[in-house]
């Protein structure tokens, strides 16, 4: 296996950067060494919606090698609209998304194959097929994207369902996995062409504390041995706690901020507060406002 380690990993362990506010002059940056390097992922004055209204706009960030790189928003806040964006699955209103060197865009259908075979995605519900056992899941990447022989194929799977705790369960069907089975099951599948890219969509949903501390502990080891740059997309704050080198947080259609959480912990911005103290947030509206919103669109 290809070692792909960078000459800077690991440095951003441990930083401190401050929350940015708003529309940030420049994205945060795990240390002064990797920032010198080109990003992985970077995202530039990304606007993005659905039926002509706008969920996220002007968005820029970048994501560095070897980081575990954490999204976070409340319900709603364009978290899912922009994991469709990174992926190309949704075509952006503005602005531009490089993934390893190449453009991502729905329309260049070519460049966008080529770069999803260097990419891996975990689904929320591990979105495996149903008329298809476990080992046959896991092996269909390496049937559509490979040469390999079968024997090399059923060998490979069964690596990295070991590595998921899964090698007992190879025959059964998706339907007969538990939900943190099915996550484990979802994220063999993403790697097994062991990807320089993971993105993973909700880890720890429905799952209990110890499943998942155990899909945590996946996840910085994936990191660990195969030198993946990891982006999650997550509500669980105990979760970005433990593996998150630096977290986003998107709201009110933008970047809210960057930054470690212990920085992000210290922020005056009642959006984030609120987000990560796990409290509502009151929207006051006057008379008049409250009217309006309630009669706009209304003819009279």
């Amino acid at each position: 296996m290809t070692d792909r380690c960078c000459p800077c990993k690991h440095a951003n362990r441990g930083e401190h950067v401050p929350a940015l506010p708003v529309k940030p002059d420049a994205p945060a940056a795990p240390s002064s060494s990797s920032a010198d390097t080109r990003p992985v992922l970077s995202v530039r004055g990304l606007s993005a919606g659905y039926a002509g209204r706008r969920v996220l706009e002007d968005v820029d960030f970048d994501v560095h090698e070897n980081e575990i790189f954490a999204i976070m928003g409340a319900s709603g806040s364009g978290k899912t609209t922009l994991l469709r964006q990174m992926l190309g699955l949704s075509r952006p209103l503005a602005g531009e998304i490089e993934l390893l060197g190449e453009r991502v865009h729905p329309d260049e259908r070519e460049a966008l194959f080529r770069l999803r075979r260097q990419i891996g995605v975990a689904f929320q519900h591990g979105a495996l097929i149903n008329s298809m056992s476990v080992i046959e899941n896991i092996e269909l990447p390496l049937r559509q994207h490979t040469r390999l022989d079968r024997a090399t194929i059923r060998i490979m799977s069964r690596m990295k369902l070991e590595m998921m705790n899964l090698l007992g369960v190879e025959d059964y069907m998706p339907a007969e996995l538990s939900g943190g089975m099915l996550k484990r099951a979802g994220l063999a599948r993403a790697v097994i062409m062991d990807p320089r890219v993971l993105f993973f969509d909700e880890p720890s949903a429905g799952l209990d504390p110890a499943t998942a501390d155990e899909l945590d502990s996946l996840i910085l080891g994936l990191r660990e041995a195969h030198n993946m740059t990891i982006v999650i997309v997550t509500h669980a704050l105990e979760s970005a706690a433990r593996i998150a080198d630096r977290v986003m947080i998107v709201g009110d259609g933008g970047v809210r901020a960057i930054g470690t959480l212990d920085s992000l912990r210290a922020s005056r911005d009642e959006y984030i507060r609120s987000l990560l103290e796990r409290r509502t947030r009151r929207r006051e509206l006057d008379g008049e406002a409250y009217i309006e919103r309630l009669t706009a669109d209304i003819d009279e």
